[in-house]
């Protein structure tokens, strides 16, 4: 039995040291929700996305797939722009553990935002 809790004890010591749940998160933990704003632009409904980062750890670098997406505003290219087919998330800055980005376009239907890419940034003492 005591060998059992030395063990136990070792693996959740290496487990907080290699940055406690940075293995666990991924891109199943960023949530893509939207919903129409109420708003129209140039005839067309507004709709809001937001991308929820309910990992405890932060992620950058996020990158969206949205094969066809159009708008007819302008969105910045600090907030989303093309790399590759994806898309790249507010300029690769962090979304931090629990928290949301949002951005808003405009079109007669909405699209399907699926997570593509980020990288996950956790530390022993906490996250970024």
């Amino acid at each position: 039995m005591a060998a059992i809790m030395k063990f136990l004890c070792i693996a959740i010591l290496c487990s907080l040291i290699m940055g406690g749940e940075s293995q666990h998160c991924n891109l199943n933990n960023l949530k893509i929700t939207q919903s129409a704003t109420g708003k129209s632009v140039q005839s067309r409904q507004e709709w809001k996305v937001t991308i929820t980062n309910d990992c405890s750890c932060t992620q950058l670098n996020v990158k969206i797939s949205s094969p066809g997406f159009q708008t007819v505003g302008p969105i910045a290219s600090s907030i989303l722009s093309k790399s590759g087919n994806d898309y790249l998330v507010n300029s690769g800055k962090p979304i931090y553990a629990y928290e949301n980005f949002s951005f808003t376009y405009a079109w007669a239907t909405q699209f399907t935002f699926k997570p593509s890419d980020s990288t996950v940034a956790c530390s022993a003492e906490g996250n970024y």
